[in-house]
């Protein structure tokens, strides 16, 4: 008892309390200079008593973590971006990114939603693309101007699918049937006129000024109105042209003056087969063969001309220039069907016009024409200043034959003009043959961008004309003599014939490029051309 008594004792508060039954000590907290501390107090049932603060606010307080270092975070990022991607793999492509770096970037969408009539929207793209087509624009320029103009009609979840011939537009509404519409596009026209405008309404719409039934109107109203010249002129700037490129090549007035009427009468000839609905690669060879005959006629009766210059200034203009350059641009911008298709047709082409030089030299040596010179050429008879004239008459002839609308001539012939001074100067500074003209037309191709936005145009209907003076006419001649005509320097004809061909290839690219290049300095031009859109 008397030790349960005294452990009793020592077990009590009063006399011994237990460590766990004292009280924490109360930690003060700090406060802000000027502030006054503010005590809390409980009270109890008791008058006068008062007991210590909860348990919580008894605690200690421990100190705040110190913040991470910065650099830490930002290492930590920059790995994360490096090792992770910045949006799935597997996410589908936006359609409007299409039209980044295109005149129809960030297309206004009019006012009211959807088009509750969403057909007649793809109706009237199916007849801009097959214009488009029709006038020689490229897959890619076709396609942005769909999205751009279905985008801007308030159709979203547009799919479209181009090749050589054919435009499919798949359009799915939310929770409505799928509709698919398809247009083969069978002719083709020379209309750079037409294509201008077709541009501008494109340009219009995007801008928010034009409704559909307005854009329906004037699409009818563009592929009615006739082109800006009438044939004989046409015809006209055929022959100068062949007279001008005679005279740049190297030829004399009188070589210049054959090419003239040849090249008429080439012209007339093929408006006769056109009517008589004879194939493209039969045109381009009885084209090609007549103006060889009648070169070759002139040299037989012993006129002081160079038969091959004169062959040269006609078969110029019978090259697919603007399909080459269109056949490439599809390659480049992705659209490998059509450009396979493109560059077969420009294929077979070619090959009618070498197959028509080969028959008319075989024929003309059957009937007995003395063999020709054609392995010398001493460059143009005239000064420079005066070469560069030619080429400016040149390039414009060509304008008024692809029917360019009238205020581009001169800006596209001043164009031409300066992709001709810049290969002189390549030239001269001791550049191969094969880079020269290159590097000349990645500045018209250049030049060619600025000039189309300003003036409200596609970049093709300015750059086509104007590197028309720099394909290898003259080598094309040269390598069809010595495989027919030469049997000893056949394999000389096919080196010179691929080389041509290189050439040719290297000119289309070169425009290509011109035209990227120039596409970050052309943003605000584009959005320039717009704003002007919507003042009017």
């Amino acid at each position: 008892m008397a030790d349960n008594t005294g452990a009793d004792k020592r077990r009590s508060p009063e006399i011994n309390p237990s460590p766990n039954a004292q009280p924490l000590p109360v930690v003060p907290r700090t406060t802000t200079p000027g502030k006054a501390r503010t005590k809390i107090s409980r009270r109890t049932g008791g008058a006068g008593h008062t007991t210590p603060s909860s348990p919580t606010d008894a605690l200690p307080i421990t100190p705040q973590a110190a913040r991470p270092d910065r650099s830490q975070v930002a290492a930590r990022k920059m790995l994360r971006r490096l090792v992770q991607g910045e949006a799935p793999p597997t996410q589908a492509m936006n359609l409007m990114e299409r039209l980044a770096g295109s005149p129809y970037a960030n297309p206004t969408i009019q006012v009211g939603g959807p088009d509750v009539s969403a057909r007649r929207t793809l109706d009237f793209a199916l007849n801009l693309a097959e214009t488009m087509f029709r006038f020689g624009a490229g897959a890619l320029e076709v396609e942005t101007s769909i999205i751009a103009v279905t985008a801007a009609f308030g159709l979203e979840n547009i799919e479209v699918d181009i090749t050589n011939q054919s435009v499919i537009i798949n359009y799915s509404g939310k929770d409505q049937t799928p509709t698919t519409v398809l247009r083969v596009v069978r002719s083709w026209t020379n209309n750079y006129a037409g294509l201008t405008r077709v541009h501008q309404l494109v340009t219009d719409i995007v801008a928010g000024g034009v409704d559909r039934s307005e854009a329906i109107r004037r699409l009818d109203e563009i592929t009615r109105k006739p082109k800006p010249f009438p044939r004989w002129m046409v015809t006209a700037s055929f022959g100068i042209f062949a007279a001008a490129i005679v005279g740049f090549i190297g030829g004399g007035p009188l070589g210049s003056l054959i090419a003239f009427v040849s090249c008429i009468a080439v012209d007339l000839l093929l408006r006769q087969l056109g009517r008589w609905r004879v194939p493209e690669f039969f045109t381009t060879a009885t084209a090609s063969g007549l103006v060889t005959l009648i070169a070759m006629l002139m040299w037989w009766l012993n006129a002081p001309i160079s038969p091959a210059l004169v062959v040269v200034g006609g078969i110029l203009l019978l090259l697919p220039t603007g399909r080459l350059v269109s056949a490439t641009q599809d390659a480049i911008n992705g659209f490998p069907v059509t450009a396979a298709g493109r560059f077969l047709s420009a294929f077979l082409v070619f090959a009618g016009l070498v197959s028509g030089i080969a028959v008319a030299l075989v024929f003309g040596s059957f009937l007995g024409v003395p063999e020709l010179d054609v392995t010398t050429s001493e460059g143009s008879l005239y000064p420079l200043p005066v070469v560069a004239v030619l080429v400016f008459i040149a390039v414009a002839m060509i304008c008024i034959a692809e029917q360019t609308d009238i205020p581009l001539i001169v800006p596209t012939a001043l164009i031409g003009t300066a992709g001709f001074l810049l290969y002189s100067l390549v030239v001269y500074l001791g550049v191969g043959y094969r880079l020269a003209p290159a590097i000349a037309a990645v500045l018209i191709g250049m030049l060619a961008r600025v000039v189309a936005l300003r003036m409200g145009a596609p970049q093709l209907v300015v750059a086509v004309p104007a590197v028309m003076f720099l394909y290898p006419g003259l080598t094309v001649f040269r390598s069809m003599y010595d495989l027919t005509i030469e049997g000893d320097v056949s394999g000389a004809g096919a080196v010179g014939l691929f080389n041509a061909l290189t050439i040719i290839l290297a000119i289309a690219g070169g425009v290509v490029l011109g035209d990227n290049l120039a596409r970050p300095f052309t943003r605000k031009l584009s959005s320039n051309e717009r704003r002007r859109n919507r003042r009017r």
